[in-house]
């Protein structure tokens, strides 16, 4: 049963991330033809193919492992790494000709002046090409919350649907954090200096604190005030030790509807996506440590444990909000200005665009390459740390 189980959680994470990532490259390759960029082949995983077949000029196929996926474009591999390179094989079966390039695999004839090479694209016809695919996951991300919002809430006695605002519904005036400045009606703008969009945000940020002594900016009346030191009681867990804020005020509701709905989504998208950057700060500042990071063991350990909770409205919530959050994470991570990933691309893009002068692909390739060995040491590391993790418990 054991078994069972952990084999139904590893393919319910291998469709949800297979998804995420077609999502993707779906969006290079929709942005790719629309910029008359010849698509050679269009993948989801790596390594050897499983199924592949062809239509148009392009081919499309299934590999072996599920773990990327990749768009290969004509001219592509001037200056990025090759889908080959990662075990992708993407090079076409082609064929010298008269007046061009024959490929004889999918029978069509390129001529080099019109070849649909991504290289010879102007500067901004590629950078959008290349932010297509992370712009596609946050679309995704922004579309799951909706409808996790819109079809997931709890109803209250009456029968509609609330939201959770920033906003202070109730607070005792014996209370800590009354006698230190704030008010029934203050909608909390900041934390200790980070924004705050939703309930989700106020609620981390207090969790996080520990000497249960916050600095505050809420809106009062129209008006911005500061609140530099907002006292809450603080609690121990008795098994762990942990010390944690006791909250003494209770958050405004907001009914559901298309607005609010539309609305909330869209803030909880910018949370995610605000998350994934202070988390990765968090790492850089040295907060968190490796052990703390999640690779794929641990992504799939969450997400069957998620899957398995489903059947019911509040389990289904928060495995929709777990693959938003996934989704979104890929979206933000990949644009971050790294080799290897979407960012790197766009930073030497636009560093093509300020300058005027393309930097030799060898260069831009080497650099791409070393960066993508980088990312594969961090996930063969992460993974061993998620496995040591399920080990010990």
């Amino acid at each position: 049963m054991v078994f069972l189980m952990t084999v139904l959680k590893i393919l319910a994470a291998l469709f949800i991330f297979g998804i995420i990532i077609m999502v993707h490259e779906w969006g290079h390759f929709l942005v790719a033809k629309w910029m008359k960029v010849r698509v050679n082949e269009f993948a989801i995983g790596m390594g050897p193919k499983l199924v592949s077949w062809g239509k148009g000029e392009t081919r499309y196929s299934l590999r072996l492992f599920p773990i990327g996926g990749f768009c290969a474009m004509e001219g592509e591999d001037d200056g990025a790494p090759t889908p080959a390179a990662m075990g992708g094989n993407a090079d076409r079966d082609v064929a010298d000709t008269e007046n061009g390039v024959a490929d004889t695999e999918n029978g069509a004839t390129v001529t080099e002046s019109d070849s649909g090479s991504f290289a010879e694209k102007p500067v901004w016809r590629r950078i959008l090409i290349v932010v297509a695919g992370a712009t596609m996951n946050l679309i995704l991300g922004f579309l799951v919350l909706f409808c996790t919002f819109a079809f997931c809430q709890t109803k209250a006695a009456n029968g509609k649907a609330y939201f959770n605002s920033t906003s202070i519904a109730e607070l005792p005036e014996d209370s800590s954090a009354y006698e230190t400045g704030l008010r029934v009606g203050d909608t909390v703008l900041r934390v200790n200096g980070k924004r705050i969009a939703t309930d989700m945000d106020l609620s981390m940020l207090m969790q996080s604190d520990e000497d249960g002594v916050l600095s505050m900016v809420v809106r009062r009346d129209g008006e911005k005030v500061t609140l530099p030191a907002v006292k809450f009681r603080l609690a121990t867990d008795e098994e762990s030790g942990t010390r944690y804020l006791i909250y003494d005020f209770k958050v405004q509701a907001i009914e559901r509807n298309a607005w609010t709905t539309l609305k909330q989504a869209g803030k909880m998208e910018y949370s995610m996506a605000v998350m994934v950057w202070r988390s990765l700060g968090d790492l850089l500042s040295g907060r968190y440590g490796l052990n703390d990071l999640s690779g794929p063991v641990g992504t799939v350990d969450y997400i069957g444990d998620a899957v398995s909770q489903a059947v019911t409205l509040d389990g289904l919530r928060t495995l929709l909000t777990l693959i938003a959050l996934i989704t979104i994470n890929v979206g933000v991570f990949n644009l971050l200005p790294l080799p290897a990933l979407d960012g790197g691309r766009l930073l030497f893009l636009i560093i093509e665009g300020v300058t005027r002068k393309k930097i030799p692909a060898k260069y831009e390739g080497i650099v791409h390459f070393i960066g993508l060995l980088l990312l594969f040491a961090l996930m063969i590391v992460v993974t061993f740390s998620d496995i040591r993790k399920l080990i010990t418990g």
